[in-house]
């Protein structure tokens, strides 16, 4: 025996020790009885060799792939989950934490003005020519005759040793019939730390205008999905040097650059942008995070001006950035909600803690953040540490320790004082009943002022406290208790 047949051998048996479990032998027992050509293909193959644990299958078959669904959901049983979706000509069954996703064999064809396919049944060799990249289109026989066997015909496995994105065939087919795969040529590289093939990247630069006919909802997928990669600066300097940044994250580009200006510059705010979410990324899978990380600094080119005194300023950044996040989630197709509202308090607030680090902290100083932060607290200083990129280490060292300060700070007075999420003892409503008033400027007057003398510690957080401050308020803007009847 040679050893290229032994290789063969020993690559088949690793192979089938993940294709073990009653889910394959269902798949493999249905098959052959409909006399079907069946294929485990695409992400979960290609995850095998990366040594990536992956619960999402998709299967090819030579045929209806809806049928085989069908038929294996039945043998089953009532633990399986069937999902048909006829217009697609596929189903999907969740099975435990396993989801199979079935689909017939097929070939594609597109127009130039769309990204959907004309599709017709073919082949296995056409449903891997119609595959995005080469690790994708690595398909295993399930049929138990061929069991194990491993269909590679673009050398998939060898990209994979050589950590290289390519494309199957001529990627400027590839995408400009699809652009997404642009995004996710992109994605992958990021995801997996693999190169792009210079002919592949070099289509993306070619074909970069065509992704203006994908949806933002589809685009938005793939870039969070960047963002969630280990190192997402990785995916954002790809999108910048391929030139498809300016067609989906315009202001993200408006970051770059340092000016110099009577000897005095100031840092490129894009690196310095992907440095932060580098950072963060160290630290936390928050999605919604990372996206505050990366829109902290967005309003700084709106905001620089050049002082002779002061050098370079960005005054209120922070604010006008927080009034920028809405219209840059809301053209990106991004989730309006408390997502939204997460990453706006995050970019408003950003400055705060670095103002008590560089200023005395003062009690008054430290309630108002737990107020304003609330449960998100902690979040704000992650980020905060995470927007320390100086290259001095000494400078670096600084702040930390003195943001440890701030969070002892922040701690003693959260015991002490219960401020986060804070609730006045007295609301509103209270406050016109208690002095006969409608809604209006003296009912906001009132509650800012009592807000403000506990915030500022002249009175404790409590309901007799907040009474007799309130009288005496009353009483200077000329408002007495309501007489009950």
């Amino acid at each position: 025996m040679d050893d290229m047949t032994t290789n063969m051998r020993l690559e088949e048996r690793y192979i089938q020790r993940h294709f073990s479990g009653r889910i394959f032998d269902i798949i493999t027992q249905t098959a052959d009885e409909l006399g079907l050509e069946c294929y485990a293909i695409g992400g979960y193959v290609r995850d095998i060799f990366l040594h990536r644990e992956s619960k999402d299958i998709d299967v090819v078959t030579v045929g209806s792939g809806i049928q085989l669904a069908e038929a294996i959901s039945k043998k089953l049983g009532k633990k399986a989950h069937l999902s048909v979706f006829k217009t697609y000509g596929t189903a999907q069954i969740k099975y435990g934490d396993i989801e199979v996703e079935f689909v017939g064999a097929r070939k594609e064809s597109y127009q130039h003005d769309s990204r959907n396919p004309i599709v017709e049944n073919g082949t296995l060799a056409d449903d891997q020519n119609r595959r995005d990249f080469t690790i994708n289109a690595l398909a295993v026989c399930l049929n138990k005759q061929r069991f194990g066997e491993l269909l590679d015909p673009f050398d998939g496995l060898a990209d994979m040793e050589r950590l290289i994105i390519r494309t199957p065939l001529d990627p400027d087919i590839t995408f400009s019939d699809d652009p997404l795969r642009m995004m996710r040529a992109i994605r992958f590289a990021s995801q997996l730390g693999f190169d792009i093939y210079p002919e592949t990247f070099d289509a993306i630069c070619r074909n970069k205008d065509r992704i203006k006919i994908i949806t933002k909802e589809r685009i938005a997928d793939e870039l969070n999905k960047i963002v969630l990669s280990p190192k997402p600066s990785v995916g954002f300097k790809l999108l910048d040097l391929t030139g498809l940044l300016p067609e989906i994250f315009p202001e993200f580009v408006e970051l770059k650059g340092a000016e110099t200006r009577n000897g005095i510059g100031h840092k490129d705010n894009f690196e310095h942008t992907l440095i932060v979410l580098d950072n963060i990324s160290r630290k936390t899978d928050n999605l919604w995070l990372r996206w505050a990380a990366i829109l902290h600094d967005i309003a700084k080119p709106a905001t620089k001006r050049f002082d002779s005194r002061l050098g370079w300023t960005f005054h209120n950044h922070n604010f006008i950035g927080e009034k920028m996040v809405p219209q840059i989630f809301k053209r990106m197709k991004l989730p309006l909600n408390e997502k939204m509202k997460y990453v706006q308090k995050m970019v408003s607030l950003h400055m705060r803690p670095v103002v008590l680090v560089e200023e005395t902290i003062t009690d008054s100083a430290v309630r108002r953040l737990l107020f304003e932060a609330g449960d998100d607290i902690d979040d704000l200083m992650t980020l905060c540490k995470a927007d320390i990129s100086s290259k001095n280490k000494e400078k670096v060292r600084r702040y930390l320790q003195n943001f440890d300060l701030v969070q002892e700070k922040l701690r003693e007075i959260e015991e002490k004082d219960h401020v986060r999420n804070f609730q006045p003892p007295i609301m509103g409503e209270q406050i016109m009943e208690m002095f006969g008033l409608a809604p209006g400027r003296e009912v906001g007057q009132l509650k800012t002022s009592l807000k403000d003398a506990i915030m500022d510690g002249l009175i404790p957080n409590e309901y007799g406290a907040a009474y007799e401050y309130l009288l005496k308020k009353a009483e200077k803007m000329g408002l007495q208790l309501a007489q009950k009847e």
